[in-house]
């Protein structure tokens, strides 16, 4: 495909970036922000912020292409570049701020600091995602497998999922005990939902108040997903863009 032939694309954030990068500036980029009206995002911008504080692999990112469905801007991955000791010591003031810009947030470090999100936006929805403790264990190990990540040190005192089971289970374990916890007093902002146990529109859209779609509860980031062709080539051509380009955003 010729892009540059092309006068417009319709991309998602990332992809207008690793766009504009391999067209060197030409053509005309249009992103998922464009397509909201102007009463459509006052409309959510005045709603409640909708943060997503299930850990990675429980379906965050099928979440994600869920509220971008219904129209919310949804921040994804903050502090990337970040150590986790600059997670520890700015991660929280990160999310606060770049939540400002947006109507909704997922990944990671989003989850781990929920008590502080609460407090900055009152009123806020939180939705819990959950499934089985060894099935999400299973599924983070073949995902990150034993490379070091910072956010994992982070998040779990352990830079990656291999040799540490048992530390990432109990981490996981207890977020949930704590999200229940805290919420515990306030069930209308707090949503858990087990998309593995077919939760979908119907518990989503009557939490936030939307009309439910007529397309299918999105399904993203599988591992087998991730072995297809279109997933390959563009990861690929991200990184040849210099890009690092999320799950969300594939």
């Amino acid at each position: 495909m010729n892009w540059a032939a092309n006068s417009e694309f319709c991309l998602s954030l990332g992809e207008a970036e690793i766009a504009t990068a391999i067209l060197g500036g030409g053509g005309r980029i249009s992103t998922f922000n464009t397509r909201l009206t102007p009463s459509r995002h006052n409309q959510l911008m005045s709603s409640p912020k909708v943060f997503c504080i299930g850990f990675q692999k429980t379906g965050t990112t099928s979440l994600y292409a869920a509220l971008t469905e219904l129209g919310y801007r949804t921040a994804a991955v903050v502090g990337r570049d970040f150590t986790a000791a600059e997670l520890r010591d700015f991660g929280a003031q990160l999310c606060i701020e770049t939540a400002e810009k947006y109507d909704a947030a997922q990944d990671m470090p989003w989850p781990v600091f929920f008590r502080e999100l609460d407090a900055a936006y009152p009123n806020s929805k939180f939705i819990l995602t959950v499934r089985d403790s060894d099935s999400w264990f299973a599924s983070l190990e073949n995902h990150f497998g034993a490379a070091p990540n910072a956010m994992q040190e982070f998040v779990y005192g352990a830079a990656s999922p291999s040799g540490n089971r048992e530390r990432f289970l109990a981490v996981y374990e207890a977020h949930e005990q704590a999200v229940r916890a805290h919420f515990a007093r306030r069930p209308d902002d707090l949503l858990i939902m087990d998309l593995k146990q077919g939760h979908g529109w119907d518990e989503l859209c009557a939490f936030l108040g939307r009309p439910v779609p007529d397309s299918p509860f999105p399904a993203k980031n599988r591992s087998e997903d991730r072995q297809t062709l279109r997933y390959r080539v563009r990861r690929r051509l991200s990184m040849i863009a210099g890009k690092y380009l999320a799950p969300e955003q594939i």
